[in-house]
């Protein structure tokens, strides 16, 4: 599922007065995925941690400096980290507030790396006592569901999701073209803009299946 959040990605990856990203956002919106989509096309060597699947990885970040960080990193995953050419992915860091910490210094003593956190539900971990966040020295996405030109093209509905950016009302077809927007726009509204539903949509057609999806993301 392509995202139009990549394109803040990309400008921000380029930009020198960059600051380390934190991606907020519910779970299952698309934000591991969209890193991993991002450090592809961008063709920078991701080094992804994930705080929940290997809560060991929090030991490395006892002490909050890059220069005691990132040769821990390159041991366990045995690879170089070069600032400008590594892609530091910090996942579900809920999981792990001192992470959340680390990145003021990623900001203050290796500016030049690039550094993406992510995780779910952050505003009540950092709710409790004793959590802080490093103010003005981070960056804000946050991302959400599918917007309707998203959905369009994930299922496939490219071209109008193109025609949509120079639709006028006052174009000849305007209201033959403003039916079928319609049609696609009230099954929007009854599959929604999760990730997952649009993308079971895509390949079954099935209305049935994507509420069967979406019962099971809400029950979780």
């Amino acid at each position: 599922m392509d995202r139009s959040a990549i394109i803040y990605l990309k400008e921000w990856a380029l930009d020198p007065f960059r600051k380390p990203l934190l991606l907020r956002g519910a779970r299952q919106v698309g934000k591991t995925h969209l890193v991993r989509q991002f450090a592809s096309c961008s063709e920078l060597d991701l080094v992804e941690l994930n705080f929940e699947e290997e809560s060991d990885l929090n030991r490395f970040f006892v002490d909050p400096s890059p220069e005691k960080i990132i040769p821990l990193l390159e041991m366990r995953f045995g690879k170089s980290i070069e600032p400008g050419k590594s892609l530091l992915f910090f996942d579900e860091v809920q999981a792990a507030p001192q992470v959340i910490r680390s990145l003021r210094y990623f900001k203050e003593k290796l500016p030049s790396q690039h550094v993406i956190a992510a995780g779910s539900l952050l505003d009540f971990v950092l709710s409790q006592e004793g959590a802080s966040i490093p103010v003005g020295r981070v960056q804000y996405l946050y991302i959400g569901p599918m917007t309707f030109s998203e959905f369009l093209n994930g299922v496939g509905q490219n071209r109008l999701a193109d025609f949509i950016s120079t639709f006028h009302l006052e174009d000849s077809n305007a209201e033959a073209m403003h039916e079928l927007l319609m049609m696609w726009f009230r099954r929007y509204l009854m599959i929604g803009g999760m990730p997952e539903v649009v993308e079971v949509f895509r390949e079954t057609g099935s209305y049935l299946k994507v509420d069967q999806i979406k019962e099971g993301l809400l029950n979780t």
